[in-house]
């Protein structure tokens, strides 16, 4: 007696010779209504094929889609779909349909496409394909590179939350990006357990109050404790703390002249252009009103970015920044190309960023001693 295997096959056998008859001189329903009766037959005996089956009942398949209608298309998706040893052609056609009923079930579920052709369409098709490929079980950072730069919200908030969904660094350093005044998206990034460290520090800057008190209750408890660290010491990231340095002539220095004629952003150029190093930190620290202690562990920082988001709060202007930053002790970043990258950061930085990490820096406790104080 014939295994299910050979019944299945003599059966696809038997309607070859119909398959002719609707291929010459078929209407589309007799076309759709053939196709109904050959993916039946081939989802029922799939487990039982190899791939030489598979691939006849492939050719079949794209003989009769080129002909049938969108209804009859998104049907045959939505069976495939699931199949783990669907035809890898038809599959293939069906995920590069311009209409998402059809390309929709093939682009979630179907096992058949790698992420070669899933780059295909993430890079060619709309916002509908991009959020079905977002929701599979399985996506790699090639593909989840793509989603997150073309993406809309929908699409770059269903990636965040899929943890299936591997992400490079390049693919977390857009997220954060995108997560800059959409706290649902910060949200979701902020919990995922693979953001790397640095990325995760300054998705935490950024986020507001109440993002980043959601963060703190929905997190385990050894990521809350991670949380906490990072928003209790975000100075930290400024590097290590220079050597203690005397302030007390340059605070004199400075009072005495803001009383005498007032104290701004060009009396500040003017010290930085001088190279009085001691006179430019306490004038910081007076415009910016952050304590004289952290404006001096940011100013001997070996990175130059704690320094561009002190600016940026305050509004000075490039050249002011840029005479801070050449007066910066090792003249770290003040090559062309750093001054050009600081530039550049400089200029993409919001001024509500900023604003939102000097306010930490502000309320920072610090002792009296470690204050500009003004006479009384």
């Amino acid at each position: 007696m014939p295994g299910s295997k050979g019944i299945q096959m003599a059966a696809a056998a038997s309607l070859i010779p119909e398959l002719e008859e609707v291929l010459q001189h078929g209407s589309r329903e007799k076309r759709a209504n053939t196709l109904k009766r050959i993916t039946s037959l081939f989802v029922d005996g799939a487990s039982h094929y190899n791939e030489d089956h598979v691939n006849l009942f492939d050719d079949v398949f794209g003989l009769l889609i080129a002909e049938i209608e969108t209804k009859a298309r998104a049907e045959l998706s939505e069976k495939l779909a699931p199949v783990g040893n669907a035809p890898a052609t038809v599959v293939h056609k069906l995920a590069l349909d311009d209409d998402i009923a059809v390309a929709g079930p093939v682009l979630l579920r179907s096992r058949r496409l790698d992420d070669t052709a899933l780059v295909k369409v993430a890079k060619s098709k709309g916002q509908a394909h991009l959020l079905a490929i977002s929701g599979r079980s399985e996506i790699g950072e090639e593909v989840t590179d793509i989603l997150v730069k073309r993406g809309d919200k929908a699409v770059v908030r269903n990636v965040a939350d899929n943890q299936r969904a591997r992400l490079s660094e390049t693919g977390f350093s857009t997220l954060v990006k995108r997560a800059e005044g959409d706290g649902v998206l910060a949200e979701k990034v902020g919990q995922r357990p693979d953001i790397p460290d640095h990325l995760f520090r300054a998705l935490l800057m950024q986020a507001t109050d109440v993002v980043q008190k959601r963060l703190l209750v929905k997190a385990k408890p050894e990521t809350a404790n991670a949380i906490r660290r990072v928003l209790a010491k975000v100075s930290g990231e400024i590097g290590a703390k220079a050597a203690p340095r005397d302030y007390s002539a340059a605070q004199r220095t400075v009072l005495a002249l803001k009383q005498a004629s007032g104290l701004g952003e060009k009396e500040l150029a003017d010290f930085a252009k001088s190279n009085r190093f001691e006179e430019t930190v306490v004038t910081l620290s007076l415009l910016c009103q952050v304590p004289l202690e952290v404006v001096d562990r940011l100013m001997v920082a070996e990175r130059a970015d704690p320094v561009l988001i002190l600016c940026k709060a305050a509004n000075f202007s490039w050249p002011t920044v840029r005479a801070i930053m050449n007066g910066r002790p090792r003249k770290h970043g003040t090559s062309t190309q750093g001054l050009e990258d600081a530039f550049g950061n400089f200029e993409r930085l919001s001024p509500s960023t900023a604003q939102r990490v000097v306010r930490f820096w502000q309320v920072r406790p610090v002792t009296g001693a470690e204050q500009v104080k003004e006479p009384a």
